[in-house]
């Protein structure tokens, strides 16, 4: 399986040539069924696209934050219940496992022949889906914070812990980090950012045995609950809507959230002006003395359904490709950063566009990572809580993964 290139997207933003339009619509008859996550981005395409609707094409969309439970029992029927899936790194590997999406070459080749290569998410030679934007967690600071704490802005973690030890002790703020730290899949994510940071390989070249028992690993962990110790107690909850509720409520000062977030949180809507005014959004921290950003690159698209008919799969790439539109890209700057010449970097894709430059590594896009997040994500909490160490965490992880991948077949 190849994995998309996001490596290259630090030089994505300055090359990418055009993405081809469906000047007018003009699709024909077909059934257009979409299942998505629900966000500001995701809505301007869905909106775009069901503006196609006639007399002989319908147009739906599930945006829902369920999306990734629903999306691959709603493609298994025969029809499928949803011809377009809106997918990421890890979610289009569940449908590439079970066969429940199609190749997009032909359907490329006669709609979209000028689609640049970064848009295609290529595996084992075959496009599976159309990438429309970029995303990865990075830092959020409060320059009004750092100054009066007197401390710089930090490039590293270890920097960040003793940024926040020093806005502690300043009485500025108590709890003034936090990260999506709740427990579960967003737990996980922060650990694989952080291990991959310090050039930790999740497995081994090749195979599906798993390399987080190691020096790394516990480092990993080790600056995940010093961080910690310096959010609210209730981090082990703490999901993107919590980080941003707290940070436009002025109550952190050194975040670590989804790019995704920038508009929203620099907005003149839900904050203060002091909040908005000194928010500055940048690169990842580094780690341990490594250079590489310590998150991953992610990368949103669309993928058609296997059972589905061939004119509901060709309305359905017509309609999502009005929505991945120059026009729409224009008329929505702010939503994302979006795999698209007509896209303009803004201060709020700062973040995701400065980590990308400095090298993050894409997430794996691997069919059996999906266990390693689960694993990661049910066997942490005990360590930030303290009830047991980082080693017996780690051991714990691989013994849950173990299992799930021999159970799936990877493992023998």
């Amino acid at each position: 399986m190849n994995m998309f290139k996001t490596a290259a997207l630090g030089t994505v933003f300055a090359v990418l040539s055009g993405t081809t339009a469906i000047a007018g619509c003009g699709i024909g008859a077909g059934n257009v069924s979409i299942i998505a996550n629900d966000f500001p981005a995701i809505h301007a395409i869905t909106d775009a696209a069901k503006a196609c609707a006639d007399d002989g094409l319908t147009v739906t969309a599930n945006m829902t934050k369920e999306h990734q439970t629903l999306n691959a029992p709603g493609m298994s029927g025969n029809p499928a219940e949803y011809s377009v899936a809106v997918v990421a790194n890890s979610s289009i590997v569940a449908l590439l496992n079970d066969g429940l999406i199609r190749p997009l070459d032909d359907l490329i080749a006669q709609y979209a022949p000028d689609l640049p290569n970064v848009n295609k998410v290529t595996v084992d030679g075959k496009v599976m889906a159309v990438a429309f934007m970029a995303n990865a967690q990075h830092l959020f600071y409060r320059a009004d914070v750092l100054e009066k704490a007197g401390v710089a802005v930090p490039t590293t973690y270890e920097e960040v812990v003793a940024a926040a030890e020093a806005i502690r002790a300043a009485g500025i703020m108590e709890h003034p980090v936090a990260l999506n730290t709740g427990a579960g899949w967003n737990l996980a994510e922060e650990f694989i950012n952080m291990y991959m940071g310090t050039g930790g390989e999740l497995f081994e070249a090749g195979s599906a045995v798993p390399t987080i028992e190691n020096e790394n690993g516990v480092a990993a962990l080790n600056m995940l609950k010093s961080l910690t110790e310096y959010s609210n107690p209730d981090f082990l909850t703490f999901d993107s809507n919590a980080t941003q509720a707290l940070w436009e409520a002025g109550d952190t000062a050194l975040s670590v959230m989804w790019g995704s977030r920038g508009a929203a949180v620099l907005d003149n809507e839900g904050s203060s002006e002091d909040v908005v005014s000194s928010t500055v959004l940048a690169a990842a921290p580094t780690l341990g003395g490594g250079a590489t950003p310590a998150t991953t690159l992610w990368w949103d698209g669309f993928t058609i359904a296997s059972n589905v008919s061939d004119e509901d799969a060709a309305a359905s790439f017509q309609a999502m490709m009005v929505g991945l539109s120059e026009d729409v890209v224009k008329a929505n700057q702010d939503a994302a950063v979006w795999l698209n010449p007509a896209y303009v970097a803004t201060p709020a894709s700062a973040g995701v566009i400065a980590s990308a430059e400095a090298g993050a590594n894409p997430y794996p896009m691997l069919p059996y990572v999906g266990l390693m997040h689960s694993a990661l994500g049910d066997n942490l909490a005990e360590f930030l809580q303290g009830s047991e160490s980082a080693e017996q965490a780690l051991a714990d992880v691989v013994a849950a993964y173990t299992t799930s991948a021999k159970e799936q077949g990877f493992l023998q």
